[in-house]
């Protein structure tokens, strides 16, 4: 395989339950699939289904325990590969997570939150959409 033949598949687009599963985010694919139809995978700001492509520059945000994982595509990957070339896949815009920070944490049993309080703990998790 030539080098160019190399090139041309890290730019081929792929789709983005696979990508996220062979960088090694999810453990499975299914579970990549499970979290695309949940809603909590976003590629470049809008909600995705498990068949969207991802390619070479595209920013894909995956929720995981409350906050987002902001990560831009550096290549496509179809297969799982091993955590160091996995990480070469893509660059981590994360921003750091504070020590300290508030965690909004319901006590159990206090069943459904209203309107009021999910529009509170969303605001504390800094995902005020106004």
């Amino acid at each position: 395989m030539t080098s160019d033949a190399g090139r041309a598949d890290a730019e081929k687009p792929v789709r983005v339950d696979s990508w996220l599963w062979s960088i090694r985010i999810y453990k499975t694919r299914s579970a990549a699939t499970t979290a695309c139809r949940a809603g909590h995978v976003r590629v470049n700001g809008e909600r995705t289904k498990a068949a969207q492509t991802v390619k070479v520059g595209d920013e894909v945000r995956v929720r995981m325990s409350g906050f987002d994982r902001i990560l831009i595509v550096r290549k496509t990957l179809s297969k799982r590969v091993g955590a160091p070339v996995a990480a070469t896949a893509y660059d981590d815009r994360t921003p750091p997570r504070e020590p300290g920070a508030m965690i909004a944490v319901r006590d159990r049993g206090a069943g459904r939150p209203t309107k009021r309080e999910r529009r509170e703990i969303d605001r504390l998790r800094g995902r005020d959409t106004h």
